[in-house]
């Protein structure tokens, strides 16, 4: 029996205790197991080859024993060679750009769909959603996971859905306007596309109708949602997820708290292991995240890299552990002339000046051979009239401030507002990097 007071309005597994929590865990994960080994031919030959079998799992630290999922496995499986059901019985396909190599491509049964869309519902629940409240989905819709992802999860919670998808920034004003939602969903970066347009128009953000910002698909620092709280009165919430997972809802923050998002850990097993030997590091210690679908039966995935940066946290407003603010990713990390570098460690000092937008991009080209390093940064709308030696000033603040706590020298622009690359459908681009390889 649960020794966790009730809370109305959740999920019964979300106060359940953790003794209930982790023997739901096992049971599902003993199930997990099996299903790839007997259903999917290369988690048989990736586990026959450790030496391992399904049934060696006694207790949930023996996951460890158990081979690890890359993306690169799911690329060399393209593009249905990871289902464990039949094609028939896949109700949906997702897949990812494929910018960097063929998509990586992930199937959902109709039960895994009823899942992911009651996982979503009880994630903007969290961030302070209702049924009746209007969502302005802005994650773009298709084979990326984000629009239907988010789509499909308000439905499922009662709430009206603005399909709107990426881009179009003056329309997405125009909508805000006249429609009035109370949430919207979208990338951090691309709501402040949004904002920046709104001044444009001479609207105010903190006048909008939106409440609830519930922002994901990349890394955004704490001084970041500081900024768009103050910008846009509204509560910035985390929602974190990938496609080769599910999609977004895999964890989600909890507006009351705000302290990072809580793993949906009826659904998805988290560890964290250190990135270079692999081996579980402690709850509390950084690495690099790793997830074990629970439920999910088109593609169990077992130990997938996310190459996502983070902690495991204990549990606070819900009975599940949370994980930290992602720091970057594993595979996003820039060694800039021996020094390990991530964006967002850049991110951070750029949105301590007051004077510079939250927009900048890193280029990094080489002199011979040595690395160099610019920053791409710009002013704010209210601040354009800076005269030269003022941005100067700016540049040579921020190029202090990198050099004290990031270790590398750079050269820093401070451009008119919009100078910067803008992203107009999701993820920005950070780094430009024209370095021979």
């Amino acid at each position: 029996m649960s020794n966790t007071v009730s809370k109305p309005g959740l999920d019964p597994i979300e106060h359940a205790s953790r003794d209930e929590i982790e023997s739901l865990q096992l049971e599902r994960l003993k199930w997990t197991l099996a299903h790839a080994y007997q259903h999917v031919p290369h988690y048989k030959q990736a586990f026959d080859a450790a030496g391992v079998h399904p049934d060696d799992l006694k207790q949930l630290s023996d996951i460890a024993k158990f081979p690890f999922t890359t993306k690169q496995d799911l690329r060399d499986n393209y593009p249905f060679g990871m289902f464990a059901v039949p094609r028939e019985q896949v109700a949906r396909v997702h897949a990812s750009s494929g910018t960097t190599g063929k998509p990586t491509v992930v199937g959902y049964t109709a039960q895994d769909l009823d899942n992911w869309a009651s996982l979503v519902a009880r994630s903007i629940r969290a961030a302070g959603g209702k049924p009746g409240d209007i969502v302005h989905v802005a994650y773009g819709y298709g084979l990326f996971t984000g629009g239907l992802g988010a789509h499909y999860g308000a439905e499922r919670l009662g709430c009206t859905v603005i399909p709107m998808s990426g881009g179009q920034t003056e329309k997405q004003v125009q909508l805000i306007s006249d429609f009035r939602p109370d949430i919207i969903m979208v990338t951090p970066s691309y709501f402040c596309n949004i904002v920046e347009e709104q001044r444009r128009q001479g609207i105010d953000p903190r006048q909008s109708s939106l409440r609830i910002g519930i922002f994901g698909a990349e890394p955004w620092t704490a001084q970041m949602r500081q900024d768009i709280e103050t910008e846009a009165a509204i509560d910035a919430v985390d929602i974190y997820g990938l496609s080769e997972v599910m999609g977004p809802g895999v964890a989600s923050e909890c507006v009351e708290t705000k302290d990072g998002p809580v793993v949906w850990e009826d659904h998805f097993y988290a560890e964290i292991v250190d990135p270079e030997t692999g081996l579980p590091v402690a709850d509390g210690e950084s690495g690099e995240l790793v997830f074990t679908s629970l439920t999910k039966e088109a593609m169990p995935i077992v130990r997938y890299r996310t190459r996502d940066l983070t902690r495991l946290l204990a549990p606070t407003s819900r009975s599940m552990r949370r994980i930290g603010k992602i720091t970057g990713r594993s595979d996003d990390m820039l060694i800039v002339r021996g020094v390990n570098l991530f964006p967002t460690q850049v991110e951070e000092q750029v949105l301590k000046i007051a004077q510079l937008a939250p927009h900048y991009q890193l280029v990094l080209t080489r002199s011979g051979h040595l690395d160099d390093l610019e920053i791409l940064t710009e002013v704010r709308d209210e601040f354009a009239s800076l005269a030269e030696a003022e941005r100067e000033a700016l540049g040579k603040q921020l190029q202090h401030a990198v050099k004290s706590y990031i270790g590398v020298t750079a050269r820093v622009r401070v451009a008119d507002c919009g100078f910067v690359e803008r992203t107009l459908t999701g993820k920005a681009r950070r780094v430009v990097d024209k370095r021979p390889r």
